[in-house]
């Protein structure tokens, strides 16, 4: 099985290497990629990694606890060719542990909400 396509393990504060390295991979990705997960990187552990504008931002063990305004989009991603038709959510709320590996929780709307939730659906062994 893929590690594509395996429900990814939460993270410790060993794994915070992890985390620098995919958010290291996404700065050099930048050209044509706004989000990574570890497993992305053959890591199966649960984090994530996105662009909003020029900061990238880290999550340790993001979980989406509420979705408002789901619509139809298509989104691509590096792990496939092409695009594919998904649903997501307009407004996303998510708790999750930063780098310090304090609780935080936010609300992300938008294509952020949206490149979030196709992360963490890597995290899921989802894949578009």
């Amino acid at each position: 099985m893929s590690i594509l396509s395996q429900k990814s393990a939460p993270a410790t504060r060993e794994d915070l290497q992890v985390l620098d390295d995919l958010l290291d991979t996404l700065r050099a990705n930048a050209d044509r990629c706004v989000g990574m997960a570890a497993n992305m990187i053959g890591v199966n552990k649960r984090i994530i990694a996105f662009s909003i504008g020029p900061v990238n931002i880290g999550m340790i063990n993001p979980v989406i606890t509420k979705r408002t305004g789901p619509y139809e989009t298509e989104e691509g991603c590096l792990s496939l060719e092409g695009v594919r038709h998904t649903a997501r959510y307009q407004s996303i709320e998510i708790e999750f542990l930063d780098r310090n590996f304090k609780q935080q929780k936010q609300v992300f709307t938008g294509f952020t909400a949206q490149i979030i939730q196709h992360e963490v659906d890597h995290c899921e062994g989802i894949i578009i």
